[in-house]
């Protein structure tokens, strides 16, 4: 977690205050220098060879303006006692971290745990119907008095989001509103009555700064977010275009399960989930059944643990991989090859047959790491 007194934080803030730095190319710019303070270190010379930071890019990250940003936000979390996780810090949700999308600093007010074992976002359409909504208070209060107390995480807009998110505080779950502004206003502003009670029971996020007013191109990139985050998402009700279907977009990129709630063919705000369901881009879902089966989420007892081992029957070289993959939060083929000694063909082979089980998870540069089903169930 940021530490106010860290002396490398108005380096750390100062990379997302640059303008035209994305998350992907921010990271690049910590990487090809060497930590944050020596970005603003560097001469806008060297700068210009990085890849992606031309001319005009450089010569605002070596001018002096940025850093003095950095320090009025610092202020400003100071102020508001607003937390921050550094992406190279330990605890840096653990979900986000596989996203090479992630954001460099996620910006938090509340008190849900980032790192929840089981995380469901549940997305869909603002003109939501009857049916969509009575499909989101049932699944909801379902997944909680059936004991699987999942952390339900939505967007705060109006529709399925704050259904989602009332749902959960009706139901004594933990919620998380991903925002699409920083953490001085809230968007829509009559939703602030549902902000100060989510951030009681669970936390307003964003990785804007806190001057950051909401704008249209702002709801796209939260929505990483909101696939990044959990385990899976759910649809309900979606037109043919929309954000819902762009967060389940994601959510599949970052190999992570959507479930879309089917609808009359004839009804347009169910075209969206049709058509995902369609195309093979997500599951249908009829209930909370249909989320037990495909992530394995038994419900728990009083103490927490899972009532039932679904990987009981699995063989002694498949525990050998999971177990090698619990001890390292990942490792690439060749890695596991070398450590468990089945060669190459073989690991291949069983890596394959694990993340089509949903137990592991498949990363860039082809790397695994143990997917949040299995690590619950062990």
């Amino acid at each position: 977690m940021l530490d106010i007194n860290d002396p490398l934080l108005k380096y750390k803030i100062g990379i997302i205050l640059i303008p035209g730095i994305g998350s992907i190319l921010a990271k690049k710019l910590i990487e090809y220098t060497g930590g944050p303070e020596e970005v603003f270190r560097s001469s806008k010379i060297l700068l210009e060879t990085i890849p992606g930071i031309g001319k005009t890019l450089a010569g605002k990250i070596a001018g002096r303006e940025i850093p003095d940003k950095a320090q009025r936000e610092i202020e400003f979390i100071s102020r508001y006692k607003i937390k921050g996780y550094y992406y190279l810090d330990d605890d840096y949700p653990e979900r986000l971290r596989h996203c090479p999308d992630s954001p460099v600093i996620l910006f938090a007010k509340g008190n849900a745990g980032m790192n929840h074992p089981r995380i469901l976002s549940i997305v869909g359409t603002r003109n939501a119907t009857g049916y969509g909504l009575e499909f989101c208070r049932n699944l909801v209060s379902e997944l909680a008095s059936g004991g699987y107390d999942p952390l339900i995480l939505s967007g705060l807009a109006y529709g399925i989001d704050i259904c989602a998110h009332k749902s959960a505080l009706d139901n004594n779950l933990q919620t998380i509103a991903a925002l699409a502004h920083g953490l001085s206003t809230i968007y829509p502003p009559e939703h602030r009555n549902y902000a100060e009670r989510i951030t009681a029971r669970g936390a307003l996020v964003t990785d804007f700064p806190g001057h950051i007013l909401p704008e249209r191109g702002n709801f796209i990139k939260r929505n990483r977010l909101i696939a990044g985050m959990a385990d899976a998402t759910v649809v309900i009700e979606s037109g043919e275009r929309g954000g819902a279907l762009l967060t389940a977009d994601l959510a599949n990129s970052y190999n992570r399960d959507v479930f879309a709630l089917p609808g009359r063919v004839t009804d347009r705000r169910s075209r969206g989930c049709n058509n995902l369901i369609k195309n093979h881009k997500a599951a249908l879902i009829s209930d909370t059944k249909d989320i037990e089966y495909i992530l394995g989420w038994a419900p728990l007892d009083k103490a927490g643990n899972q009532g039932v081992d679904h990987f009981s029957g699995m063989d002694k070289e498949e525990k050998t991989i999971l177990l090698l993959l619990t001890e390292n939060s990942e490792m690439s083929a060749d890695s596991i090859s070398q450590a468990t000694g089945f060669g190459a063909s073989k690991t291949s082979c069983l890596l394959l047959d694990l993340e089509f089980r949903g137990l592991i998870c498949s990363l860039p540069g082809k790397r695994y790491s143990i997917s949040s089903r299995a690590a619950a169930a062990q």
